[in-house]
């Protein structure tokens, strides 16, 4: 904490906090230092009609009420100045130490709201932007607003390259999300089938096409036949799902891919597979992966921008297939874990090794340094 007399306070801006990445960090971050004798505020536009995770009982919450759709650009310009201005009221009201923007537009409306407020303004991308679709106002306003922060946080060393060709001027840092281990088990519960002797390739992640499922999917339909005691299940939900389901039919592989939907003990499920894929055509830094990893299990994944080689040490804990769209290639490494048992052991004694390179208390160090003036 700071040496300061004063009660340090932190304000997080975002969105909601439904089931994305940065919603979970978001959570993450007001539970870690509302424990640490910070006053901790999270500012969403969503009500918590909308919430996937929960807040700790001493965080405070004010909900802008700014979340519904604008329709037409000046409706879209009067609720960005709405929101900024009811943002720019609390933060006049509260007077926190430091403001804290999760994810582009929370980032860019906390930047002009704090504007001539004595705090320190933290911007945040948790995805990697070429892979987002903002319109031209806000790439522009993003060109303006970021290089007045005092820092650009990106989960990847990939997204800060991009954040300094693309946005110059901006004071960037790299902060990956930290691993939550041991995972809590929480609503809704599915248990795991019973094994019977069956081995299992497990997938996790929104049914969205960024998750590439429909490559993993294709992959699978190519070595399903070599490896008939291997199945495939994919946790999530999302708005592919009826397009997937479509592909597992067609390909006759109903009985081996399963889909049971989002589940609340995901732990359980990482304990008894046998390896894990990620499919994604693009990532920021993923919270499957690390938590795979944590769980003991080999991950094969696509070497898509930007997240998995900074968390996978191909050859030593894992394998990156590249390039990432290449089923072919996919089904190929995956087969030769999925026929090499010692190899598979080998990688997951070593992947659980991002428990400490991703610890909790590494990650909220590279935080505090950024919240305290030392």
């Amino acid at each position: 904490m700071s040496h300061s007399s004063v009660q340090p306070h932190l304000l997080i801006v975002i969105h909601s906090l439904g089931g994305g990445g940065a919603e979970r960090v978001a959570a993450d971050l007001s539970a870690y230092w509302v424990q640490r004798g910070y006053r901790v505020t999270v500012v969403t536009q969503a009500d918590a009609g909308t919430d996937a995770y929960s807040l700790h009982a001493k965080v405070q919450r004010h909900v802008l009420g700014t979340a519904s759709a604008s329709t037409g650009r000046p409706g879209a310009l009067l609720n960005n100045i709405r929101r900024v201005w009811r943002l720019r009221s609390i933060i006049k009201r509260e007077r926190p130490t430091v403001v804290l923007g999760m994810m582009t537009t929370s980032s860019i409306l906390a930047i002009i709201a704090a504007r001539g407020v004595p705090c320190r303004v933290i911007a945040t991308e948790h995805t990697h932007p070429p892979s987002q679709t903002l319109s031209n106002m806000w790439l522009r306003l993003r060109r303006w607003a970021y290089p007045q922060a005092v820092a650009v946080v990106a989960l990847t060393s990939g997204t800060a390259q991009w954040l300094a060709q693309h946005v110059p001027g901006s004071r960037l840092t790299v902060i990956p999300n930290a691993v939550r281990w041991p995972l809590e088990s929480m609503e809704p519960v599915i248990e795991p089938p019973p094994r019977q002797g069956r081995y299992r390739i497990l997938a996790v992640g929104r049914l969205h096409a960024h998750k590439g499922f429909d490559l993993l999917i294709r992959s699978f339909e190519e070595i399903a036949g070599h490896f008939p005691d291997w199945d495939l299940v994919i946790l999530g939900e999302g708005d592919c799902r009826e397009a997937l389901q479509a592909q597992i039919d067609e390909a006759g592989l109903t009985a081996r891919i399963s889909m049971p939907g989002r589940v609340g003990n995901v732990a359980d499920w990482y304990v008894q597979s046998d390896l894990y894929a990620l499919s994604s055509r693009v990532e920021g830094l993923s919270n499957t992966l690390l938590e795979a990893m944590a769980s003991g299990l080999t991950p094969v994944a696509y070497d898509c921008e930007t997240g998995p080689r900074e968390i996978v040490r191909n050859g030593i804990d894992g394998v990156l297939v590249s390039p990432a769209d290449d089923t072919e290639a996919l089904a190929a490494h995956l087969s030769d874990m999925m026929a090499h048992p010692e190899q598979r052991e080998a990688y997951a004694r070593r992947a659980v090794d991002v428990r400490d390179r991703f610890s909790t208390t590494r990650i909220m160090a590279l935080w505090s340094n950024l919240f305290e003036v030392r």
